[in-house]
């Protein structure tokens, strides 16, 4: 039987293969498939948090199609293969694991998490050759992140070097002074609009903040709040279709009597 990795690695080449290939595969680059990374990314996730192992083992085998698919566009330019990519990630583990492949003594979770910092900036600085100093603690955190994943990377680095709060009730304190401040730009005169959306950044940027302190992944928070407004939409939408009105045009009292109906019958459904 063949070894499936081989088998993918096989695939990818003869879709690549600029006599035989694929068209559409054969047109793509580094920067055309990059969406399409970050979106089976998301899609992993999303199986993940629904639970569905299913999909998940379908989600991560789209997943490392782009590994492959990336590799093998770097390899047709001479780059650097899929086994150098391979190579490189475990190398990387072991360099990052002294305490399991080395001699050193097996650290507490924490300890291990600074570890790993430590040996990161370490390797960020490696990257640096010829330049002087030891960099920025907020070097590395790429720009394309999503912009709470990226403030809570900003904010981590940033504390470890003791820019931070000393606890959850200081940043519970300037979400509100950001509140007042986003209050007072709405009232402004001038370019109110540019104002609004400066306080707002910095609002979300204070709760990404408070995420971080309280070890929730702002990300992930928002998405099962995203999952439940939807759930509830659509309940609310049958609800009021079950006294034969449309959502468009009911009032608005119609409304909110119908999503607290499926409020309340969703809390009813949980004490069962």
């Amino acid at each position: 039987m063949a070894d499936p990795m081989e088998r993918l690695l096989e695939i990818m080449a003869r879709l690549r293969d600029p006599t035989g290939g694929c068209p559409w595969d054969l047109q793509q680059d580094f920067h055309s498939i990059a969406p399409y990374t970050i979106e089976e990314a998301y899609e992993v996730a999303d199986a993940i948090q629904r639970g569905n192992l299913d999909e998940l083992r379908d989600e991560l085998g789209d997943l490392l199609l782009q590994v492959v698919f990336h590799a093998r566009m770097a390899e047709e330019q001479g780059a650097f293969g899929f086994e150098d990519v391979v190579t490189a990630i475990s190398d990387k583990l072991v360099r990052r694991h002294p305490h399991v492949f080395g001699d050193a003594k097996k650290p507490s979770v924490a300890e291990q998490s600074r570890d790993w910092e430590r040996i990161k900036a370490d390797e960020r600085a490696a990257r640096r050759p010829g330049q002087d100093g030891p960099g920025s603690a907020i070097d590395g955190v790429s720009v394309s992140l999503p912009g709470l994943p990226r403030a809570v990377k900003l904010t981590r680095r940033a504390a470890r070097v003791g820019f931070d709060w000393e606890d959850a009730d200081g940043v519970l304190r300037k979400i509100a002074e950001e509140l007042q401040e986003l209050e007072e730009a709405r009232s402004g005169s001038g370019s109110v609009r540019a104002a609004v959306e400066e306080e707002l950044g910095d609002l979300l940027f204070a709760v990404a903040n408070l995420a971080r302190h309280l070890e929730v992944d702002p990300e992930s928070a928002l998405r099962r709040t995203i999952a439940k407004f939807e759930f509830r939409f659509r309940a609310m939408e049958h609800c009021l279709e079950s006294f034969g009105i449309a959502i468009e045009e009911a009032t608005f009292e119609q409304r909110e009597a119908a999503w607290e109906q499926v409020k309340r019958q969703e809390r009813d459904g949980q004490r069962r």
